[in-house]
């Protein structure tokens, strides 16, 4: 075996070791689990009004976009995203992206042509630490949900324009970062403020808009908003939302828009069925917010110190990588996936199991499913 074979062989024995192994585990199409895993939050994935207008552009349009959006990418249903995706961010204008990665990526790259230093949040999602990674701007790592510690970074750069990089809600803890008091940081300082929405979009604000929404901030010239497509909205794909400047750079410059193929537009199309269900959904907001108070408090009961979601990620402290492995298995085999999350998606020596709340789960399912993850606590 060559070499960097056995590098490699090594490398995965030393994961196995540490309880670190990964597995692809491939579901079928009529899968009976119930899924407090994936982040379907709103359960439009499956909605009939989003796979028929999927499968009316698939009609239309054939099954791909055939080319990167300044190509033959773009479609009448791409530029219609986009102009639902503004209204509803509040922004002047938004641009979709193949993945929320990708748009991550892009955003923060667009950070360096003006900023010459990014202050990222000790727990951003790998896309945002990527993206600085790749910015080549020297990046400071902020305490977590800090403002003044954020305050303090760029006090101590002055002259300097930054760029402050942060969630809204934490992808792995849920937590719900304190937007209002950030931008009043970086505002007061000429800071750029970039706000991952991933895990807000469709369930913060009064009609789902996000975390920058429901923060008071949608519009402002010196706030930028990310998110993926792919979580309330149960499809595929990413977005910028922005400044008119913002849009016009990223679609002249942004390397991850320019070369990659357009989102399909059967996908594009679901998602803005889904967009037109989300802004009317308060009941299934209602509900998913009730079901993630509840569970938590089973928990709380069994003795995890667990809060009450800001949004549909529930995070549960596990004794160490194989118990977290272990705990999902056992949900597993009784029917019922949940996230299990260990290093390096979670700081070193935190494991967790991550749950996520699904509004559209039967009610007898998902009481059946808070049981069994209690009742297969380590």
């Amino acid at each position: 075996m060559a070499d960097w074979l056995v590098s490699l062989d090594r490398l995965a024995r030393e994961r196995a070791k540490a309880g670190l192994t990964r597995q692809l585990r491939p579901r079928p199409a009529d899968d009976q689990v119930v899924d407090l895993a994936g982040n379907d939050y709103l359960g439009l994935a499956g909605h009939v009004a989003v796979v028929d207008a999927a499968r009316r552009a698939l009609d239309r349009y054939g099954l791909g976009a055939t080319g990167s959006r300044l190509v033959r990418g773009s479609t009448d249903a791409h530029a219609a995203l986009e102009s639902e995706l503004a209204d509803w961010l509040g922004t002047a204008g938004a641009l979709v992206f193949s993945s929320g990665y990708l748009a991550n990526l892009a955003v923060v790259r667009l950070a360096a042509t003006v900023c010459d230093l990014v202050v990222s949040d000790a727990f951003n999602h790998a896309s945002l630490i990527d993206g600085c990674k790749l910015s080549g701007l020297p990046v400071t790592v902020a305490p977590h949900n800090d403002p003044a510690a954020v305050a303090a970074i760029l006090d101590a750069h002055p002259g300097r324009t930054a760029a402050v990089v942060t969630e809204s809600v934490f992808s792995v803890d849920g937590d719900l970062a304190p937007l209002a008091e950030l931008h009043a940081v970086t505002s007061a300082r000429g800071a750029l403020l970039i706000v991952d929405d991933a895990h807000a979009l469709g369930l913060l604000g009064p009609t789902g808009g996000g975390g920058v929404v429901a923060a008071g901030l949608a519009g402002q010239p010196d706030v930028i908003v990310t998110a993926t497509l792919s979580k309330s909205l149960g499809g595929a794909g990413g977005v910028i939302a922005g400044a008119e400047p913002v849009i016009r750079h990223l679609v002249d410059t942004g390397r991850t828009f320019i070369y990659d193929t357009a989102p399909p537009p059967a996908v594009v199309a679901g998602v803005h069925a889904a967009i037109g269900l989300a802004r009317s959904a308060g009941d299934r907001r209602a509900t998913l917010f009730e079901r993630g108070a509840r569970i938590a408090g089973r928990l709380r009961a069994a003795g995890f110190p667990v809060a009450d979601p800001a949004a549909g990620v529930l995070s549960v402290p596990a004794p160490g990588p194989e118990a977290a492995v272990g705990w999902a298995e056992d949900c597993r085999d009784r029917g019922v996936a949940v996230g299990c999350f260990r290093p390096p998606s979670t700081p070193d020596g935190s494991s967790r199991l991550r749950l996520t709340v699904n509004a559209g789960v039967p009610e007898a399912d998902f009481a059946r499913a808070v049981d069994v993850i209690v009742e297969c606590a380590p």
